[in-house]
């Protein structure tokens, strides 16, 4: 690979680690209790990451689209070992990742928080905000909002978060092995460009801060105008404090003003830099009074899909645009609804068409679904594919109604079973465009 013109390593070894192959990590779903299979060679920041020894055809495998894993490099899944970090004492916190797609460093987050946690996930690019709320959607964690729309919002939320997560657009410097349009378009120019957009970014997120709470800053680029002198900027501007992470030295990660350099040749994943800054004061103790519990407007619709959830009052319940929710936090719903372009709003449980009621994918993907909410069906590999696909399946001695497909005894998602044929519920937007069926499924969890 030849190296774009300007480029300036300012680390031994970069440039030959650029030039190397890069690795294939995945993570598991903790919150839906996935392992990671015996004998994988484990990322070593995170319990739930481990490589592959190749890439696999991920698109055709069931396990993926159930969110029972997620492709990732390695570097970045150092978000589930600082978030942990950060919320050590146990207690429910809310967060927000302001640039959040496709999703990894969010699912990474949702999986090292405590139970309670409510997370806000924002992406300012519609199309992408759209795969954000798939991949989500998938991950199954019910109190997620995904928002669409610039960071300015977030000034309005006033200390409305305990940390706040930004990876922002950068000059892309960590794609470099992986991705021949990031040594295309990056110039000095670029470098300069990305810089004013970070601080803007940091700007406009670090009033939702709380006193005393945390803002993790991270890009996938090496150079300090964008790292190193946008930490500066925050210490200088607001007065933050870094925060030294405990970090071992058999990780070899990098550390230099405030900031910790994942670099190819050093570590076994792509390039990144991440650094954590604590806002000044003490968190305040959060002055809403309890709730009082309130009559739920029951419309015939809430009522009948109550059941589905295994503790279903701890939602509100709401009718939207002929979609049922399930929404965590009201409180904090109404703030954001005021601000924000909201795409999720916690769990997605049906839409009413008609006289019908019709469950929604985000309940089959749900870690809150009743065990006992549907009638299940097991089906076979071939089965599962053509299912993703969208097309027709058939179902031999199933009940009639409303099925919940299972593939390896876990939710896939719903059919609706008329007996000799079922209607295959599947989003349209999701499917698996591709007509090729691999021989055998892709074994990434064994």
């Amino acid at each position: 690979m030849e190296l774009p013109e300007g480029f300036q390593c300012e680390f031994e070894g970069l440039a030959d680690g650029l030039r190397e192959a890069p690795s294939v990590s995945v993570r598991c779903n903790l919150r839906k209790r996935v392992g990671v299979p015996e004998g994988a060679a484990r990322v070593p920041w995170c319990p739930s990451g481990f490589y592959l020894d190749a890439r696999v055809p991920f698109t055709f495998d069931p396990a993926l689209h159930q969110g029972l894993y997620y492709v990732q490099d390695a570097s970045s899944m150092i978000y589930d070992y600082i978030v942990r970090l950060m919320a050590s004492d146990g207690l429910p916190k809310s967060y927000l990742d302001a640039c959040a797609a496709p999703g990894g460093k969010t699912t990474a987050a949702i999986d090292a928080l405590p139970d309670g946690s409510v997370v806000v996930a924002n992406e300012y690019v519609r199309a992408r905000a759209e795969v954000l709320r798939e991949n989500i959607v998938k991950w199954g964690y019910d109190r997620v909002y995904v928002s669409c729309g610039d960071t300015r919002a977030f000034r309005k939320l006033k200390e409305e978060f305990d940390i706040v997560a930004a990876d922002v657009p950068c000059s892309g410097e960590g794609m470099f092995r992986k991705d021949p349009e990031a040594v295309a378009q990056w110039t000095p120019a670029l470098v300069a460009e990305c810089a004013l957009r970070q601080r803007e970014i940091v700007d406009n997120l670090w009033p939702a801060l709380r006193s005393g709470g945390c803002m993790i800053y991270s890009t996938c680029t090496f150079n300090r105008a964008e790292n190193e002198d946008i930490v500066r900027y925050i210490m200088d501007e607001y007065g933050a404090e870094p925060v030294e992470l405990p970090v071992p030295d058999e990780w070899n990660i990098l550390r230099r003003e405030g900031c910790m350099h994942f670099l190819p040749g050093r570590v076994r994943g792509e390039g990144l830099t991440v650094a954590v800054l604590r806002k000044p004061g003490e968190c305040p103790v959060r002055g809403e009074k309890p709730e009082k519990k309130r009559q739920e407007k029951m419309l015939p619709a809430i009522a009948s899909c109550r059941k589905y959830l295994g503790r279903p009052d701890e939602y509100a319940w709401a009718v939207e645009d002929d979609t049922v929710l399930a929404i965590p936090d009201r409180r904090m719903y109404a703030r954001l609804a005021k601000v924000l372009d909201l795409r999720l709003k916690g769990i997605e449980v049906a839409t009413i068409k008609g006289r019908d009621v019709i469950p929604a994918q985000s309940l089959a993907m749900s870690c809150a679904l009743a065990d006992d909410a549907f009638p299940s069906y097991e089906v076979d590999y071939g089965t599962a594919v053509s299912y993703l696909r969208r097309e027709a399946v058939t179902l031999v001695d199933a009940p009639q109604g409303y099925v919940l497909l299972t593939y390896r005894k876990r939710p896939l998602g719903f059919v609706k079973n008329l007996g000799r044929r079922a209607n295959n519920l599947y989003p349209q937007s999701w499917r698996i465009l591709s007509t090729h069926t691999p021989d055998m499924p892709p074994e990434v969890l064994r």
